[in-house]
């Protein structure tokens, strides 16, 4: 984790937010490589899960909604944490269940009694802030969606089974937030909700949970070694859940949650349709039966996803005597898919190297670099932030009207027309 942490900050990825002001716990700024790693994503999430499918919808819901949904979801009486702090020298706050022995990690003191201590970050709306103005920023997206139910309903041609998803932001005060951006405070989500007839959710919850497996499988690259699923027990289920799986991955801490797919039963549709007063039943137009739909959720947060992606490309091997470090995306995902490299700063070149980039970027996301220091420095910076090919203008491309691809995880170099450049990369692509 240390080494990827490292390469994060050095090339771009994932910056301490607020670092000049010694930097605050739990929240992270994403830079120029990880804003696109991040993009690519939620793009690829969206693209899976909504638009190439005809039973998801989408929806963008508020952060802030009124505080009645989270007292009928149960996070105002249910999400908590058990929160001890240390009696001894350092004074620190864990969590409780997460802790081996009866004394404080860090220094060794005495720890207090636990006490229950809710995750949401309240605020206020409006001037005066008092009880009657208070509101929380929300801690999942997946309220948003059910008390939009019945308006996408009405709204839309949508008919069971239908899915609603959403992307955005969360927020959870997380007592100990760490494992770099694994938890974090501030984080955006990636949730959809899958509305089926009653009975019918064993076949869909087994459904989702394989899709989603493929997904990180055949979409993202992953390897497969390094997922499983894990089924919770029936003491640890969430109290609106009939089931939940893990999907797991094998992070250096060990095995942790990458992403959760849940059974939410109707409980969601049912405790807002009690405590609202609004009717958010289904009427089968086909059977003209009414009820209301069950659930069955998968849940990621993209921040996970990145820096799983970013553990499982990394790499080293040795070239020449000194240590190379790769990122080996999947073409997926990576931040840049091709370099474009005039092999010196000489106009001549760089005019050349410019009109492929133009060529190019309609297809790929390309990144020109015409820095400073030999064609093999630039080929191991681009090695670092995962771009799987390269392709340098040199002086003979002048004669030859040719270019040099430099492929990263094997180095081999081909040299390849300017006219097939774009088609020869696509087929590479494709592979």
């Amino acid at each position: 984790m240390e080494k990827v942490t490292a390469l994060c900050k050095r090339r771009g990825f994932i910056f301490q937010s607020s670092e000049i002001y010694g930097g605050l716990s739990g929240f992270y700024d994403y830079g120029p490589y990880g804003v696109a790693l991040k993009r690519n994503i939620r793009e690829l999430w969206w693209r899976h899960l909504v638009e190439l499918r005809d039973d998801v919808v989408g929806l963008e819901s508020t952060l802030i909604m009124h505080p009645e949904v989270w007292k009928a979801s149960g996070h105002v009486d249910n999400f908590v944490d058990p929160l001890v702090q240390c009696l001894g020298e350092c004074k620190r706050r864990w969590r409780a269940d997460q802790l081996q022995g009866g004394r404080c990690p860090n220094c060794g003191g005495e720890l207090s009694e636990p006490r229950l201590f809710n995750l949401m970050f309240a605020t206020h709306v409006g001037p005066v802030a008092d009880s009657a103005s208070e509101v929380y920023l929300r801690p999942e997206t997946a309220q948003g969606m059910f008390v939009d139910f019945k308006n996408v309903l009405n709204s839309t041609r949508v008919r069971i089974p239908f899915g609603i998803a959403q992307q955005g932001r969360a927020f959870r005060n997380e007592i100990t937030p760490g494992n770099f951006v694994f938890r974090l405070r501030e984080f955006e989500l990636m949730e959809m909700e899958y509305f089926v007839k009653p009975g019918d959710d064993d076949r869909w919850f087994e459904y989702w949970r394989a899709e989603r497996m493929r997904w990180y499988q055949e979409v993202l690259g992953v390897r497969a070694d390094r997922l499983r699923f894990f089924d919770h027990p029936k003491e640890s289920l969430s109290h609106y859940s009939k089931q939940t799986t893990d999907i797991e991955y094998d992070f250096p801490f060990g095995w942790g949650e990458l992403e959760g797919v849940a059974d939410r039963t109707d409980f969601d549709l049912r405790t807002h349709q009690e405590r609202s007063g609004e009717d958010l039943s289904y009427l089968d137009p086909e059977t003209n039966e009414r009820y209301l739909p069950w659930v069955i959720e998968p849940a990621v947060g993209a921040d996970r996803i990145a820096v799983m992606l970013l553990l499982d490309a990394y790499d080293e091997d040795e070239v020449k005597g000194e240590t190379r470090v790769v990122l080996r995306f999947h073409r997926n995902v990576a931040p840049v898919q091709v370099a474009v490299m005039p092999l010196s700063k000489k106009e001549e070149l760089i005019g050349p190297a410019r009109e492929i980039v133009t060529a190019l970027r309609p297809h790929f996301r390309v990144e020109y670099d015409q820095t400073g220091g030999n064609i093999g420095r630039r080929y191991r910076r681009q090695d670092e932030v995962g771009t799987p090919y390269c392709v340098t203008v040199d002086f003979e491309s002048l004669q030859d009207r040719a270019v040099t691809i430099r492929e990263r995880d094997s180095m081999e170099q081909v040299r390849v027309p300017i006219a097939d450049l774009a088609q020869r990369l696509q087929e590479r692509f494709q592979l």
